[in-house]
């Protein structure tokens, strides 16, 4: 692992409203891509013509849409990116994470010195035991979850299972994490939740108010199902010197990412605990990407980051980044939800735009969506949805049963 990392600066970020359903209103995956392209290139106040390199992260585009060669969407729905090379990425739930590396590789190697990320899902236009289907594409098909009614419940449940078996672990823990991201929700104008009623019955063991989808899993354990969309402008050095004096902005008041962190592993969720069995971890490696990416951005540990957006794509997983964070020591991250510290005015607020689970999942957009709140939240630009006084975020975006994490540390 490299020591430091080059600072990649946001120049803007966009994303759609998640509650938005698009499919309903006629559209598809092109309206979506349009609506990113065009927000994002407003926030950033860039011109298409400034764009050298695109990056689109999208998982399930085949699977919902049955188009693939998203890489070419940006060129189709604004004419001034025609020639700008692009390219498509996916690794599931990660697939965003991916394109911002791959966007920060290429100004970090002088390619080019400033890049158009976009990250698009449609996933409400087929029913909800299709889109399950879909996304279950994600796991070793035909090796694991075959007895699974819903593939990932399932196999966040099984996650759940192990920290039972390793540490213990107590369900109001979990419903207690759902209750605080659907609360954040609701102060996010973006969130697909925010307008959605809850009763106390809803983050209980009520097999009506919170039924059973699969395990352990309730439906209050669950991110959604989205159509939304995200995107980013970033750039190298001398490009953000230029923009900023152009706006008579001072360089480091604009947020930038210092630090990163990305491992893969293999498919299977069995093999992973297998190979985790000793170490004080449940999921080593994505221990890993976050030290990696704190390593990056001169951090020494969590103590330094004054929030996190993290992928709560069901409510264990969320309490595994806890400790892996190192908010607690590992099989204690039921101490940080008893103690407040994850609340907005926490010492290490979680997910305070609402996460996956509040504010939605569009899968390819998730990974840049969280880039883009953090850069708000450093910037003091994040509404009703700021933690106080931020000025470094971290985020963890996953893909599979962890198969792929990704890491960001932005600071301003």
């Amino acid at each position: 692992m490299t020591t430091h990392s080059t600072d990649i600066f946001i120049l803007g970020g966009f994303q759609t409203d998640f509650a938005r359903n698009y499919g309903k209103q006629g559209l598809e995956i092109s309206d979506l891509v349009a609506d990113v392209v065009a927000g994002t290139l407003a926030d950033a106040a860039v011109e298409p013509t400034e764009i050298e390199t695109i990056h689109v992260g999208n998982a399930f585009g085949q699977l919902f849409n049955g188009q693939g060669q998203l890489g070419g969407m940006p060129a189709t729905v604004e004419p001034g990116l025609w020639g700008v090379p692009a390219a498509r990425h996916e690794a599931a739930c990660a697939s965003g994470g991916i394109a911002i590396l791959a966007a920060m590789a290429e100004i970090e190697a002088g390619r080019y010195d400033c890049a158009l990320v976009v990250g698009a899902e449609q996933e409400r236009n087929v029913p909800g035991d299709q889109a399950a289907r879909n996304l279950g594409a994600a796991a070793w098909i035909g090796h694991e979850g075959q007895e699974a009614t819903h593939m990932w419940p399932y196999m966040f449940s099984l996650l759940a299972d192990e920290y039972d078996r390793r540490f213990g672990i107590d369900e109001r823990h979990l419903s207690a994490i759902a209750e605080l991201n659907f609360r954040n929700a609701k102060d996010n104008p973006n969130a697909q939740t925010r307008a959605w009623a809850h009763t106390p019955e809803s983050f209980m063991a009520d097999d009506v108010a919170n039924p059973v989808i699969d395990g352990r899993i309730r439906r209050s354990d669950c991110s959604q199902v989205t159509d939304g969309g995200a995107g980013l402008v970033l750039a190298g050095r001398r490009t953000a010197e230029a923009w900023a004096a152009a706006r008579g902005r001072p360089l480091d008041t604009v947020p930038r990412i210092v630090g990163w962190g990305h491992r893969t592993v293999g498919l299977p969720l069995a093999g992973k605990l297998q190979r985790s069995a000793d170490d004080e971890y449940v999921m080593p490696h994505v221990r890993r990407a976050i030290t990696d990416a704190f390593g990056r951005a001169g951090i020494a540990d969590v103590s330094a980051i004054d929030g996190i957006e993290t992928h709560d794509c069901f409510t264990p997983s969320e309490y595994m980044a806890i400790d892996h964070f190192g908010i607690t020591a590992p099989g204690e991250s039921w101490k940080a939800v008893e103690e407040g510290v994850l609340e907005r005015d926490g010492s290490t607020p979680v997910n305070p735009s609402g996460g996956l689970i509040g504010g939605g999942h569009p899968v390819g957009a998730t990974g840049i969506r969280m880039v883009v709140d953090a850069s708000h939240q450093v910037t003091g630009t994040a509404g009703d949805t700021q933690v106080e006084g931020a000025r470094t975020f971290a985020t963890l975006n996953i893909g599979g049963s962890t198969t792929t994490t990704v890491s960001f540390v932005v600071s301003a």
